[in-house]
């Protein structure tokens, strides 16, 4: 439903974007990570039919972002970091003047319907210009959704949200994620790790990998980091841990727990587990540690090198 082919963008000498590629398709959410500047929010851009690329080609929806722009716009829902909203009026009016713009039938139902599913019923009849921040953001998702796009890109969907809101919105995003094309763009790892069935990391305007963040996590650190904490001292545990087959390397923690990796495939912490037990340790925890986006991130563009 989205299909990239060596989109450029210059603004005037700078270079925002640099023959970026790739797709994304029907049922499939993308996470789109990287810094503020690399280039993320001028390919949404671009992909919502808000300016033309300096070279390139983009599909959407089977229709070429220059060629049939308006085609695009009929089959996007687009909801920017910075809502667009009119605050001087009532949420309700204001999704209803939205759907009268696109020309959707049974305009008061529709509208009724999203606000449902964003969870705004109880705010309808209130002024946007009173809602929290996180509320204005669930009115731009519902403008996003109200003609039910075939394609949805979502630039930081769950910024100024509180938990709870980020709970739903994420939900809500993996729940549409099943029927449309869902491109979105966050900084955040876990965020891309518990909606994105792949993601595409960026830096200086080129994509620099993409993979599932799983995948991206094992291949970097060539196994699976655990960390494990006992009860009471733990001079040796490091040792117990250490004679257990498969586990590769092992570190002891300032605070006592100790670190320890194993190849990917060959999960060894059941046997681990075990020998902990059997040594005569209290297990208080067991638990995979990944990668920060921070760490994966300079790992990527070698910045961890300079360092």
């Amino acid at each position: 439903m989205i299909k990239v082919s060596g989109l450029t963008k210059d603004y005037g000498a700078r270079r925002a974007i640099n023959n970026v590629s790739f797709d994304a398709q029907q049922g499939e959410i993308v996470g789109f990570l990287g810094p503020n500047g690399a280039g993320k929010t001028t390919t949404m851009r671009i992909l919502t039919g808000y300016m033309p690329p300096t070279d390139g080609e983009a599909l959407v929806a089977g229709y070429d972002v220059v060629e049939e722009s308006l085609e695009v716009r009929k089959r996007v829902g687009y909801l920017p970091e910075t809502v667009p909203l009119y605050t001087d009026m009532v949420v309700f009016d204001y999704l209803k003047f939205m759907g009268e713009l696109r020309h959707i039938p049974n305009v008061d139902d529709r509208v009724d319907e999203v606000l449902d599913m964003v969870g705004l019923m109880d705010r309808s009849d209130g002024y946007i210009g009173n809602l929290s921040k996180g509320m204005r953001q669930r009115v731009g998702l519902a403008q996003a959704l109200l003609h039910r796009p075939e394609v949805l890109i979502l630039d930081e969907p769950t910024i100024g949200l509180d938990p709870g809101q980020v709970v739903e919105v994420r939900e809500l995003i993996r729940e549409i994620g099943k029927e449309r094309t869902v491109l979105l763009s966050t900084h955040l790892l876990n965020e891309a790790q518990n909606i994105c069935d792949r993601v595409l990391i960026i830096n200086n305007g080129k994509i620099i990998t993409e993979d599932t963040t799983e995948n991206l996590q094992a291949r970097l650190l060539g196994g699976e980091r655990v960390i494990l904490r006992v009860r009471g001292e733990a001079d040796e545990l490091a040792k117990t841990i250490k004679q257990v087959k498969g586990v590769q390397s092992v570190e002891s923690k300032e605070d006592g727990a100790v670190e320890f990796e194993f190849a990917s495939g060959k999960d060894v912490r059941p046997e681990v587990a075990k020998q902990v037990i059997k040594a005569g340790y209290d297990l208080l925890e067991l638990r995979p540690i990944g990668m920060s986006l921070e760490e994966i991130f300079l790992e990527l563009t070698g910045d961890s090198k300079k360092k």
